[in-house]
């Protein structure tokens, strides 16, 4: 039975040939030893997969009640006792017949009732099957789908909102919004393509193009928050950087609150980059540590600051340190960056030098921790992640949702500027206004792409 069952759990990545005629099972919580585990099965057959290994008892039982069945297997003996609630189509996250059994959480127990499940007719679920199903069966859009699994990998207060956000609906709202007006704004022009004799009003051309404006205007807000969505979901990358001995380490070491980095009054002590992540007012933060930019001594020092040069390059946030007690030294050259900048003054409990009189800076000592709390305040600032600058839309798109709005604002220009020249044909900006509406469609899933929807649903975990 195992080795029949492991063969088909050896086939769960393969994707499912029709959802309505396939029952899934998966386990929905992570691997590991726990109280309690949870297995999903969801599909047309899964009340009676679930009747099989129960006994009988679960076709009669109400649904969202949740009752104790017990699972067991071929010959009668006992797997595991748990909670077992039904959710009936179209009541259910997936719009499908639900079955939730919630079991002891060890590992073997938790392998055995899912075994169980496939012998009695589920297929394994893929990685995302279910929120897949609930796309496919109206009860999230596309958006939605992948604000589950922001949800999910969400790290600070600000990302778990934006998610919550997304989940919501606020994003394919707004996108779903803009798409209806410009499908009315499509088919008003294409009726004065086909109907020159009806005579319409001129007005109505300007009033064509301030509808294609105001989408525009939606489309660009949306943009705008790009870079807000990758920082969400992957943080601000930030180097430090500086000359040895300015206290670069120690400066990790107190933002962490652990002792990462080894310190030492050695200069070149750092020779490669070190990486770890924070969580600042909400905001994800990758600390990236470097290497202390000099002459090099050696070969080793010298990749290491050749490391330096590369971090620079592609960071976020700059965090130059410098040592308040020393002559602040000559402007050095720095790889351009176009990094927001902030200049950290270190060692101010040692006194600071004159020539440091009126130097826009952060002050700071990592050896008492003073001027942190300003530290990370000019860092929330300075990133525009504030409750103020984020309002209350908390959208924050992704690379997809980024992609499709810049396709649908490209083809909006390109549409007004036909349709502000008169001696252009109208007819062509129709073209480039059917190119906005099938980008702006991709973004809530109003396009049908299986590609797209296997790219996106292979991120996720198995079980949800």
């Amino acid at each position: 039975m195992l080795d029949h069952c492991q063969a088909l759990m050896g086939n769960r990545m393969e994707p499912v040939p029709d959802i309505h005629r396939t029952t899934v099972a998966a386990v929905a919580t992570p691997v590991g030893t726990g109280a309690v585990s949870m297995i999903r099965i969801s599909g047309p057959d899964a009340v009676k997969v679930a009747d099989l290994a129960a006994g009988g008892r679960v076709s009669p039982q109400a649904p969202r009640l949740a009752c104790l069945r017990v699972i067991r297997d071929a010959g009668g003996l006992v797997i595991d006792d748990g909670i077992l609630t039904v959710f009936r189509a179209p009541h259910s996250y997936t719009g499908e017949d639900t079955v939730e059994f919630t079991g002891h959480g060890g590992i073997l127990a938790t392998r055995e009732v899912l075994a169980r499940f496939l012998e009695c007719g589920a297929v394994a679920a893929g990685p995302g099957e279910f929120t897949r199903r609930a796309f496919l069966n109206g009860k999230l859009d596309l958006t939605q789908a992948e604000g589950v699994m922001d949800l999910i990998s969400a790290q600070t207060r600000l990302s778990l909102r934006a998610a919550r956000s997304q989940l919501e609906g606020t994003l394919g709202r707004r996108t779903t919004e803009a798409r209806d007006s410009l499908l009315e704004t499509l088919a008003h022009l294409e009726a004065w393509i086909d109907f020159p004799e009806e005579d319409i009003d001129p007005q109505t051309g300007e009033l064509l193009r301030a509808r294609v404006r105001a989408v525009l205007a939606t489309v660009e807000s949306l943009l705008a928050t790009a870079d807000q969505g990758r920082v969400l979901r992957e943080g601000v990358r930030t180097v430090i950087f500086g000359e040895p001995n300015v206290g670069k380490s120690s400066l990790l070491n107190r933002l962490l609150g652990f002792e990462r980095a080894i310190v030492s009054e050695i200069a070149g002590t750092t020779r490669d980059t070190i990486e770890e992540t924070i969580n600042l007012h909400g905001i994800p933060l990758r600390l990236v540590d470097t290497a202390g930019v000099r002459e090099a001594a050696d070969r080793i020092e010298a990749e290491g600051i050749q490391r330096t040069v590369r971090q620079i390059e592609a960071a976020d946030l700059l965090l130059e340190i410098a040592d308040a007690s020393r002559p602040k030294p000559e402007d050095a050259v720095f790889p351009a960056s176009a990094a927001k900048h902030l200049l950290v003054l270190n060692k101010t409990d040692l006194g600071e030098h004159p020539s440091w009189q009126g130097t826009a800076a952060v002050r700071l000592s990592c050896a008492s921790g003073a001027g942190f709390d300003h530290l990370s305040e000019t860092i929330r600032d300075s990133l525009h992640f504030g409750e103020v600058d984020w309002g209350e839309h908390a959208v924050a798109i992704n690379a997809r949702h980024q992609q499709s709005l810049m396709l649908a604002r490209t083809a909006l220009l390109a549409a007004l500027e036909l349709l502000d020249d008169p001696s252009c044909d109208p007819e062509l900006a129709a073209i480039d206004l059917r190119e906005a509406l099938d980008a702006l469609g991709e973004i809530p899933g109003r396009v049908d792409t299986e590609d797209l929807l296997g790219v996106i649903f292979s991120r996720f975990c198995i079980g949800k």
